[in-house]
């Protein structure tokens, strides 16, 4: 950033790196307000597509590099783009979306040497994503000197878990060394315990099984917007089938994947990660549209899997909660999928849950419920918004604000 978009800073940038993109969102005010949007992608494989909206989702630059950019170059674009933007007002902070924050964090956290230090050590707990996150962070401290960096993390709102939801059987000299549920999508999650009190007061203390669904999926037990347990556990590969990824898996089929089939740890990685899920199931593809759209037997394989999985986690956290007055839908599968929220509440009848199927299969703008008025269980669809969370969080900081 040159010195004259360091004047009179008011605007907060909120990064999601992965391997191949950076994601981000502009927010200004002390609301915040979303600005700008927009995402790079294909980073190291090209060409390189640089892409931005306004809050109002109408286009507003694009750009395309025929050679590969990596991470380094893609911030120096995104950022000089800003630069050009805002009219003299530079950034106040960058907010980082971290997928891991360990047993560390259980909040925001502004970034220095010292936390990025100890954010190395993770790395073994998300090598897939920890290290693309750590790598926005230091860009933007290199290109934007003295603007506060600050990491919220995707663990952070499962650590008011109790304690035996947290743990495995194993022995302590092994969980004394990390391994614990730690759970993930927590941003989501406190978006989406933000939001509920606003649609119906009796939800602030109520018993809410939130599901957010999307390329990842996960789902989570809240009371009183405070997490109780999740589908998650040590990694971000556990629970729910995904979209590559496989979900909960007996730790035998590793072994016999090692033992038998001579795959090695980089082969499983693989599999489990990359090759599992919606897409291993189907054979077809990881977007829940297009299996929606396929008459293949395969295509409805994965998507009653998935259907199937929900139910069965759903069971096991109403229990966690000891009952259920609400269920969330959330996420890209989640807000768009009519015929799976469907689906799900079929066969929660037997909690109480009953479906308008009017209100689900209508047009939703924001928090909307699709419940029936005689449900025991009431259901909603609540748009996931990560960023804006991070945003809040960010100016939290910066003001010294805390919880």
């Amino acid at each position: 950033m040159t010195a004259r978009a360091m004047v009179s800073p008011d605007k907060v940038l909120v990064l999601n790196t992965g391997s191949s993109s950076i994601k981000f969102s502009l927010f200004g005010g002390a609301s915040p307000e979303l600005l700008l949007k927009g995402r790079i992608e294909n980073l190291f494989s090209g060409p390189t597509r640089f892409v931005v909206q306004d809050g109002a989702n109408h286009p507003v630059h694009e750009q395309a590099w025929p050679e590969a950019l990596d991470h380094a170059a893609g911030m120096r674009a995104l950022l000089a783009f800003l630069d050009a933007r805002t009219d003299g007002h530079g950034l106040r902070a960058v907010g980082h979306r971290i997928v891991h924050g360990g047993a560390l964090y259980s909040g925001p956290q502004r970034l220095d040497e010292a936390v990025l230090a100890a954010l190395e050590e993770l790395v073994p707990l998300a090598p897939l994503h920890l290290p693309h996150n750590l790598a926005a962070v230091r860009a933007a401290m290199d290109m934007a000197p003295g603007v506060p960096q600050v990491g919220c993390f995707d663990t952070a709102f499962h650590r008011a878990q109790p304690a035996l939801a947290q743990a495995f059987a194993l022995p302590r000299e092994i969980t004394e060394r990390g391994i614990r549920r730690y759970g993930f999508h927590g941003l989501s999650y406190e978006y989406i315990a933000s939001r509920l009190p606003h649609a119906d007061p009796a939800l602030a203390q109520a018993r809410v099984v939130a599901a957010h669904l999307g390329n990842g999926a996960s789902m989570c037990a809240m009371r009183a917007g405070r997490s109780v347990a999740s589908s998650m556990g040590f990694t971000a590969v556990d629970g729910l089938p995904m979209g590559t990824r496989c979900g909960a898996v007996d730790p035998g089929v590793v072994l016999y994947l090692i033992d038998q089939l001579g795959m090695d740890v980089a082969a499983v990685q693989d599999l489990l990660y990359l090759r599992s899920g919606l897409l291993g199931v189907s054979g077809i593809s990881s977007d829940m549209r297009e299996l929606e759209g396929s008459a293949a037997p395969s295509a409805r394989l994965a998507i009653d899997l998935m259907v199937y999985r929900i139910g069965r986690e759903l069971g096991s956290l109403a229990a966690a909660l000891g009952g259920i007055d609400a269920l969330v839908f959330s996420g890209g599968i989640g807000e768009n999928s009519v015929a799976l929220r469907a689906a799900v509440c079929r066969d929660a009848g037997w909690l109480g849950v009953e479906l308008d199927p009017v209100a689900n299969a209508g047009e939703l703008a924001g928090v909307a419920r699709i419940s029936a008025p005689t449900s025991a269980v009431s259901v909603w669809v609540v748009p996931a918004n990560e960023e804006l969370m991070i945003a809040r969080h960010t100016l939290n900081i910066l003001d010294g604000i805390h919880g």
